[in-house]
């Protein structure tokens, strides 16, 4: 990203290839939008370009990138004012994989469908360190940094969005 900031902007489509998959992964886990999570990633990769003087290369490229895709995030929920969550089930049952007997593949599903559920109802803030810790695998300390506040205080965030994802999939089991 330096040398980008210094003018070879033929790097950024380096960057491009290293990071829109993970890009587009946090944001459709945050969006459950493929279509709007594709030009979401494209205007985290522009406002790269047209912002590349912020960068000061003091912490990591990925800590910076994820302000940015935070920002469009935040930016596209205003524009769009979409609250509801649904999240495709089939992307996570490719995930835990099937087993060999159909009634297994449907049990997985419907477990899934569950866990989607679950996370679709947890609030924006708990959903994001979740989605940044479990699905895109961030440390505690680059979700700190990304978030501005402390590792502690990530874990705690973290911690309490495990327990509330736990107690509303539970309770959409029972209800089941």
């Amino acid at each position: 990203m330096l040398k980008v900031k210094s003018g070879d902007l033929s790097r950024m489509g380096l960057l491009f290839e290293r990071y829109h998959r993970e890009l587009f992964g946090f944001l459709y886990h945050m969006s459950s939008h493929a279509d709007a999570s594709e030009d979401m990633v494209q205007t985290v990769f522009y406002r790269m370009l047209k912002y590349r003087h912020t960068f000061t290369g003091d912490g990591e490229f990925r800590t910076w990138m994820y302000h940015l895709a935070r920002n469009v995030l935040i930016d596209s929920a205003k524009q769009n004012k979409r609250s509801a969550q649904q999240y495709d089930v089939q992307v996570y049952a490719e995930r835990i994989g099937g087993g060999p007997l159909a009634d297994e593949s449907l049990q997985k599903e419907q477990e899934v469908a569950l866990l989607q559920e679950a996370l679709g109802r947890l609030s924006a803030d708990h959903r994001e360190v979740l989605v940044m810790s479990r699905y895109q695998e961030l440390t505690y300390n680059e979700i700190a940094r990304i978030l501005d506040t402390t590792e502690g205080a990530i874990k705690v965030r973290v911690h309490r969005a495990m327990n509330e994802l736990k107690k509303i999939y539970l309770n959409s089991e029972y209800e089941r």
